[in-house]
Formats: C-alpha cells, structure tokens, sequence
C-alpha cells in the first residue's frame, strides 16, 4: 500500500491572521511535508494554533486559506463519505478535549471505536490498559476519572483503528513525565506496528521523546 503523505502550502487559519507568526515552521510556509510512518512532534505555548492545525487536518475545520494536501488531493474536495472512509481506514485522532463519553465506562468508550473497526481483541485492549496503568479502571464511569486517566482512555480508544496518520493533541497534558512516557511508547510502537506517520503536539518540547522532526507553531 502506497505511503501516505500530508502537504501544506502556505497554510493560515483565519483565527490567527491577525497574530504574530514569525518563526513558524507551518503558517504560511511552503511546502511542508509530513511522510508516513515519520513521527513528528510541533511544539507551541497555548494559543498558536496546534489543535487548528490537527482539526484543519482532519477536516473539522476549513476556516483557513492557503492548502492542505492529503497524497496531493486538496481535502475540499473530499465528501462526507470520503472524509468518513478516510477517518476510519486512515487518520485516527487523539483530541485534546478528549470527546469522552462521560456516562459509559472506560472500556465502553473504547469499544465505541473498536466496534466499527473489529481492529483490536479484548486482549489487546487490556493489554494496552495495563501497560497504561489503567486495568482496574476499565469498568468504571469515564466521568469520575481523573483528566489524566481519560486522556489513557482517549489514547487506547484511538489505537483501536488502522490509520496512516495518527494526530495526537497535546494527549499527555495531565500525566506525570513517567506515564508519559509510557504513553509515548505505546502510541509509537503501534505506529511502527502500522508503518504509520505520527503527528504530536506539545506545549513544550518533551523529553526522550524521539522523532524525525521537531517543528514549532
């Protein structure tokens, strides 16, 4: 199967027109090529535009100018039904406010996903939840869950699909540097596993995290 790429050509968000964006590595830079299975994490401070950046890849967003390529097609000429073919076969996303259902346990969250994918065994998902420190966890509400526990919650959900591209944002924000890490070597194992491309945003460049390219917003 051919490798994926994702190009953007003098991409801007029209939120951020009116900001400063000297030293960008993305806005309104050209072209920037992300190659599948490169891991790539952006780096910024809040407010400069990462969960954009992933939404406008994702194709939540189109209130931008400039161009995003997915294997050189402009997304906006994607229908629902290729956008719906392409976020279950090809892009998986991790996103910052997690989109949990806080009624539905842990594992029923995860199987939300699993279900329409059939990708993972119930093994493997409590595996990865063991790995992720959160086994005891899995039948218990999402809602009561520490933020840092829901974003394990969000990060399995996530894995339990093939992709080509995952995008993850900001996914350890309320973890400690050891858990992590640990998350860190999860999603990059399955990347691996999958010949996959790996876009993370950071508010802050993460230690002993390795990959082919730091960017900043």
């Amino acid at each position: 199967m051919p490798s994926m790429t994702i190009r953007l050509d003098k991409l801007m968000p029209l939120p951020l027109l009116e900001q400063n964006t000297l030293g960008s590595d993305i806005w309104e830079g050209g072209p920037v090529l992300f190659r599948q299975p490169g891991k790539y994490i952006i780096q910024a401070p809040s407010g400069k535009g990462k969960t954009t950046l992933l939404s406008v890849i994702y194709g939540i967003r189109s209130d931008y100018q400039g161009g995003v390529f997915l294997d050189d097609t402009d997304i906006r000429s994607f229908s629902p039904w290729q956008w719906s073919q392409l976020r279950r076969k090809k892009l998986s996303f991790i996103f910052q406010g997690l989109e949990l259902f806080d009624e539905l346990t842990a594992l029923e969250n995860i199987q939300l996903k699993n279900a329409m994918t059939g990708y993972k065994t119930r093994q493997d998902i409590t595996q990865m939840a063991e790995q992720m420190g959160i086994a005891d966890f899995l039948h218990r509400k999402t809602g009561i869950l520490s933020f840092g526990q829901q974003q394990r919650v969000a990060i399995i959900r996530a894995l339990c699909q093939p992709f080509s591209f995952l995008l993850a944002d900001e996914c350890f924000s309320h973890m400690d540097r050891e858990n992590s890490l640990i998350a860190y070597r999860l999603i990059s194992r399955e990347c691996d596993l999958q010949n996959a491309g790996l876009l993370l945003t950071a508010l802050h460049e993460p230690e002993l995290m390795e990959a082919d390219e730091y960017l900043k917003l």
